[in-house]
Formats: C-alpha cells, structure tokens, sequence
C-alpha cells in the first residue's frame, strides 16, 4: 500500500507550484490561507459561543479560523463542516476545507509511513532463534494456521493494524476532499483550477473515474495552461491503468 500511496503523491500533486494563466498558482496559494484573524480570541471562548449558538455560522467561522492558526487541523476541519452546512454557497470555506482535509491525509500518510518503517525496523526476538526452515518445527513456524511465535505474531498484529488505519483515514481525507471539491464545481462549473484539485483529490482516493472526468475537464476549460502537459501524462496512465484493471477483472 505504501509503494500505491508513493505513487499517488507524486502523480497527484506534481500539478500544486505550477503557475497558472487561470490563476492555478494563486487558487491553490489562496486555499492555504486560512481565515481571517480572530483578533487573538481563544479557542475555548470560541468553542463556548458556538455551543451556546450552534446556528452561528460566523462563530463556527471564527472557531474554524482560530483552530487552524493553532495547527489543529482535525477540529478546524469539524468547525469549517458545521459552518459550511450552514453556508453552502460559501466557496471560500469550501475550499478552505478541501485543503485542510488535503493536510490530514499528508499526516495520515505519513503515519503509514512511519509504521511502515517501525515494522522494518522491529526484529521479533523470536526470529533468531527460529528452527530451520526445511525441519518439521520450522515449517510449523511457516504455517499460519500452526505453531506462532506470540511475540513476533503480536508485533506484526501491532504493525499492520496502525498501517491499515493510517491508509483507511488518508482514503477517508481524501474522500471528503472530493466531495467538497465536488460542490465546489456544482458552484462554478467552469473554474478550472477546482477541475484539477478536484482531480487530485480523486486520485487519492483511488477514485479513478472522477479523476478521468476531472483532468479532461481541466484540459477543455483550460487546454494552453502551463499544467495542461502534465495532465495530459496523468491521464494517459489512469486510462491506461483503468483499461488493464477492466480487461484483468473476471468476467461474469
């Protein structure tokens, strides 16, 4: 899974830097500019006076904005999802939150990362003392349904269940970017910088056909843009990746 994650980061996102005669580099620079400033409120006063007023769309705001100046991304983005129920139309906030679930799956990523290479780095103790592998109690070591070492079968329960919950959240992210790229469309249908966020965020999320729609989108709006290249050579290899997995898939 890591080695798809990899792929998907530098495929995904070697559009984010590139400038834009549709204004890509400043949408995307715009996007990680959270908020106004709360004027030095705190967070809890913030949190109180939405709890008091939970239909307040601007304490929502100002708690959502207060909550990403303090780097907290998983708080700022359940404030910036109350307030834009509230402001549906709010393209602002809606890209705002599509950026700040674009960061919880970098850290999500990371994570995998990070138990990926604790899992490498971790040798079981009961592996230097395993019996040969051609004996009879070696081959029990070998067989999943026999013999286990309980500290080395632990270790590896531990390992994988953090990998797999690290990939299940950065899908999740993911996921939810989309959907908020996807009303952001809705809005302006004709914005092609929302086309190829939009087209990330779906290649994150494994979301092959959104991504396909998303990037010929972007190259119909914006077809001289200076990322126009790049998107192209993304397209060609999900189409060619989606064409192998389609004839590779049993039929009936």
């Amino acid at each position: 899974m890591f080695v798809l994650l990899a792929l998907v980061f530098a495929v995904g996102f070697v559009f984010f830097g590139v400038g834009s005669g549709n204004g890509l580099s400043d949408a995307l620079q715009n996007a990680f500019s959270f908020g106004k400033s709360t004027g030095g409120t705190s967070v809890s006063k913030l949190q109180k006076k939405t709890d008091a007023h939970p239909n307040d769309a601007t304490a929502w705001r100002d708690l959502a904005t207060a909550l990403e100046q303090k780097q907290n991304a998983k708080d700022a983005v359940k404030a910036l999802e109350r307030y834009t129920a509230l402001r549906p139309k709010d393209q602002g906030a809606l890209s705002e939150l599509a950026a700040q679930y674009n960061n919880l799956s970098t850290t999500y990523s990371n994570d995998y990362a990070a138990a990926q290479a604790q899992a490498a780095a971790q040798s079981p103790p009961g592996e230097a003392f395993a019996p040969p592998a051609n004996s009879p109690l070696g081959k029990a070591f070998a067989d999943p349904s026999a013999l286990k070492d309980p500290i080395a079968a632990a270790v590896s329960t531990v390992s994988s269940t953090a990998q797999s919950t690290a990939y299940a959240n950065y899908i999740d992210a993911q996921q939810k970017a989309v959907a908020a790229y996807k009303k952001l469309a809705v809005l302006n249908p004709n914005e092609a910088t929302t086309q190829i966020q939009l087209g990330q965020a779906a290649l994150g999320a494994k979301d092959t056909k959104t991504a396909i729609a998303a990037f010929e989108k972007f190259l119909k709006l914006a077809p001289t843009d200076p990322a126009a290249a790049q998107v192209k050579q993304a397209l060609k290899q999900l189409k060619a990746s989606s064409a192998a997995s389609t004839s590779a898939a049993p039929s009936g």
